[in-house]
């Protein structure tokens, strides 16, 4: 009887109720508009730094992170990277072995991080050959070497010269080698592109003494809501004999200015929120304040008060719950074609992207909990409004009303 009484009781004047939610229904749609932006922009800032270089995850010896020395290298069985291959939700695992040597050409020198790939795993994850800008990508079993365009510049190097490399090996033994120029390519970060040689995996084992041991096995996933599942993955492939480090792990500067951008986004919702709840707040104030004749004179004919109270709250419940739904439903189309078509970005803002090697787009979510989290909170929103036909009808005098 109660539910029948208050969905007809919010019909009686469909203006009122249209108004309390459309306020639900505009709360909800910019609210979940919102957020999809800001949770689509992380996810595609993480997974461009991913793929640019570290991976959602590597493999690594304890203690590499901190001093990166060969000393801390690991032989993967290729079993073992076969069992990592196998793991669901992988797109590549990637090998490496990473040093630092003198590069000379003639009377230039200059040090730089020497990096032995799978060339086909590289590609797959980084994207390198379409970084290629003269010469030829590696094969698998070529001696020569790529180099990044800027230290190129400073050795007056070209394709077809060769250069010295000098340094330490594993277990401090020496490291020389004199190899041709294959390639040149183009990073996207200026400290990257003065510094960079790529070399075949097998390789950069001989020269740096280095026989089937690798520094790092950088590893993709196709979404980040699955990197726990694959961490525990391949934790179990790998035991616990090495050290398993996570994206946020690698990139903690890119992790603290998500955090401050996203606690400046909330910071927008929670304003957003506040003026919708005194919206609805009004709205609901106006509603019970018109009605207060009709109150009277339903506590007049022997209605119990608290019986008034909860047909009022049903109201209020059953508004809100219309103005959720519809706004879900409302924001979910526009989302959605968001999702799949990201807004391109041009002009000077465009060419920092690019810099970058990332895709000028700022792209969206279409993550369930970005909906479903925000029409929680401005529902919660719209219930707490149910203080307010509480508080006037416990202190309602029939008579008083009655009289006007």
């Amino acid at each position: 009887m109660y539910l029948s009484l208050s969905w007809r009781n919010i019909w009686r004047n469909k203006r009122r109720t249209i108004i309390v939610a459309a306020s639900v229904f505009f709360a909800v749609f910019f609210a979940s508009l919102m957020r999809s932006a800001q949770v689509g922009s992380y996810g595609y800032m993480i997974h461009s730094s991913a793929k640019l270089y570290t991976g959602y995850l590597q493999v690594q010896g304890e203690g590499y992170w901190d001093n990166r020395s060969l000393d801390k290298s690991i032989i993967i069985a290729k079993k073992q990277q076969n069992e990592i291959s196998n793991i669901p939700n992988l797109t590549s695992v990637n090998p490496r072995l990473e040093a630092f040597a003198l590069v000379s050409h003639k009377t230039s020198t200059k040090v730089a991080q020497v990096i032995g790939i799978d060339p086909q795993s590289e590609d797959n994850m980084t994207g390198l050959k379409n970084k290629l800008i003269n010469g030829a990508y590696l094969i698998g079993n070529s001696e020569g070497l790529l180099v990044a365009e800027g230290l190129a510049q400073m050795l007056k190097i070209s394709v077809g010269d060769s250069i010295i490399l000098y340094g330490q090996g594993y277990h401090g033994q020496i490291a020389a080698a004199r190899l041709p120029v294959a390639g040149l390519v183009k990073l996207p970060f200026e400290e990257m592109n003065n510094r960079l040689v790529y070399m075949t995996l097998g390789n950069a084992q001989n020269v740096f003494s280095s026989y089937d041991r690798i520094t790092s096995l950088s590893i993709m996933i196709d979404n980040i809501k699955h990197l726990d599942v694959v961490l525990s993955a391949v934790r179990a492939v790998v035991g616990q004999k090495f050290a398993i480090m996570t994206w946020d792990k690698m990139m903690p500067d890119l992790v603290q200015s998500i955090q401050i951008d996203n606690a400046s986004g909330i910071i927008m919702l929670a304003i957003l929120y506040i003026i919708i709840g005194f919206g609805i707040f009004g709205t609901v104030m106006m509603m019970v304040s018109e009605r207060a004749k009709e109150f009277g004179i339903l506590i007049s004919v022997g209605m119990k008060k608290w019986k008034l109270i909860f047909v009022a709250a049903l109201e209020t419940i059953f508004i809100s719950f219309l103005g959720v739904i519809t706004g879900i439903i409302g924001s979910l189309p526009l989302v959605s074609y968001l999702y799949h078509n990201p807004i391109p970005i041009t002009g000077d803002a465009a060419k920092t992207f690019e810099s970058l090697g990332i895709e000028a787009v700022f792209t969206f979510s279409a993550d369930p909990v970005v909906f479903t989290n925000q029409a929680m909170v401005v529902f919660i929103i719209a219930l707490a409004t149910i203080v307010y036909p509480f508080l006037f009808i416990r202190k309602l005098e029939p008579v008083n009303v009655l009289r006007g």
